[in-house]
């Protein structure tokens, strides 16, 4: 059996992380990673530029069944912090809408930055690697999680893969969620946690597409590909970004950003006019405009096939009509359909193409400044597994840096 001071299962993002800091503690680091290669979320993000963090953190960017979980561990490693770290590797970067940063070139360059920064402290990695079974320290019980033994020297988890049996004092489960299983995604993490009696809360797809089944899927494919700026909202959220048509409904940031908040089975509502007043819009075109089509004027700022679309639905009945010749009051109702199109998804695309996995691993359970077990001591979750979920954009990644490098001053 060879022994380290702290396995880490799981070598995405947050496993890394962990790794550099606590080899640069002076500890013997060791990573199991599933997988054929390490950081392959690193390597898709961003459309294979990393979107690596997000200039404008906040706690309240972050979802949880216990939202103060996560200020502890932002708040002592920040997007400076990574910054600072991406540009002592000479990684050019750039900075896109609402604070999001992105590499130059590749994210090559981060998961190459994170790797030479664990082979300076002597992390040693294995992919292709199996866990089959994880023993609780000497003496404890593998499947309620106690530890027998009070000699803390003596108390070390005992993992059984294919590639042999390894020992350490310190366990950290950085193993993700469910998201993009064709990844090598897993409920592994999840197992883990709940063979040392940890509560997992029900995990589902977050920052993913909405699907439609009735006749909303029948617009959404004739106008595949269409992008067009929204306000995107249910009750408890709303996000002002582009949706994206798809044939299998709506994409887009704004859609995956409201996915984490939609209720299963709610409607979601478009609102047209993000920002403006459409009654005070086509009040305005009625007088300056009075014997143009409704059709014509709103493809000043939509295209022709959603205006089509949209005529169908809510003033066909004034199609060919002059806008001088519409009620004020049919003006209005239809003001209200375009700031307030309600549609009802059937469901969303699911973990296949879902970027995170919301709930997890109850953070009621952890200690918010070192990630430690407060079942198994010398237990710890970082990461996606933890019920800690971001917005899109930079943010998974930040709170991945933000974890893990609060376990990797502990372990």
């Amino acid at each position: 059996m060879t022994s380290f001071d702290v396995i880490i299962v799981g070598g995405g993002a947050s496993g890394l992380m962990c790794a550099m800091t606590a080899g640069q503690r002076g500890r013997r680091v060791l990573i199991l990673e599933g997988s054929n290669k390490i950081g392959k979320k690193i390597l898709m993000s961003g459309g294979g530029r990393c979107n690596f963090t997000n200039r404008l953190v906040e706690p309240a960017n972050f979802l949880s069944a216990n939202p103060h979980f996560c200020i502890s561990a932002l708040g002592r490693y920040t997007p400076w912090d990574f910054i600072a770290l991406v540009e002592k590797h000479g990684i050019a970067y750039h900075e896109r809408r609402h604070g999001q940063l992105f590499c130059n070139d590749s994210a090559k360059d981060i998961l190459a930055m994170l790797v030479a920064e664990c082979a300076q402290v002597g992390v040693r990695i294995l992919t292709q690697c199996t866990v089959r079974a994880i023993q609780a320290p000497v003496g404890g019980d593998a499947m309620s999680g106690k530890a027998a033994s009070d000699d803390p020297a003596r108390a070390r988890f005992r993992l059984d893969t294919d590639q042999g049996e390894f020992s350490a004092a310190s366990l950290v489960v950085a193993t993700g969620g469910l998201s993009i299983p064709k990844m090598g995604a897993s409920g592994f993490g999840y197992d883990i946690a709940r063979q040392f009696g940890h509560t997992v809360l029900p995990p589902r797809a977050g920052l993913v597409p909405f699907t439609f089944s009735d006749g909303f899927k029948a617009i959404s494919e004739r106008l595949s590909g269409l992008a067009v700026e929204t306000a995107l909202s249910v009750p408890e959220a709303c996000f002002r970004e582009n949706i994206l048509f798809t044939h299998r409904g709506l994409s887009g940031p704004a859609a995956l950003q409201l996915s984490n908040y939609w209720p299963l089975g709610a409607p979601i509502r478009i609102d047209l006019f993000p920002g403006e007043s459409a009654q005070d819009w086509l009040k305005l075109r009625k007088k300056a405009q009075p014997r143009s089509l409704l059709r014509t004027l709103l493809g000043e700022r939509l295209t022709r096939g959603l205006v089509l679309e949209l005529q169908s639905m809510f003033w066909s009945a004034w199609a060919e009509t002059a806008i001088a010749d519409i009620p004020d009051a049919a003006l209005v109702q239809l003001a209200d359909d375009l700031q307030a199109w309600t549609v009802k998804p059937s469901g969303t695309e699911g973990y296949r193409t879902a970027e995170v996995t919301l709930g997890g691993v109850d953070t009621r359970e952890l200690s918010s400044r070192t990630l430690e077990s407060k079942r198994q001591p010398s237990l710890y979750f970082i990461g996606e597994v933890v019920d800690v979920t971001g917005w899109l954009g930079g943010f998974n990644f930040q709170w991945a840096w933000s974890s893990g490098h609060a376990a990797g001053q502990f372990v």
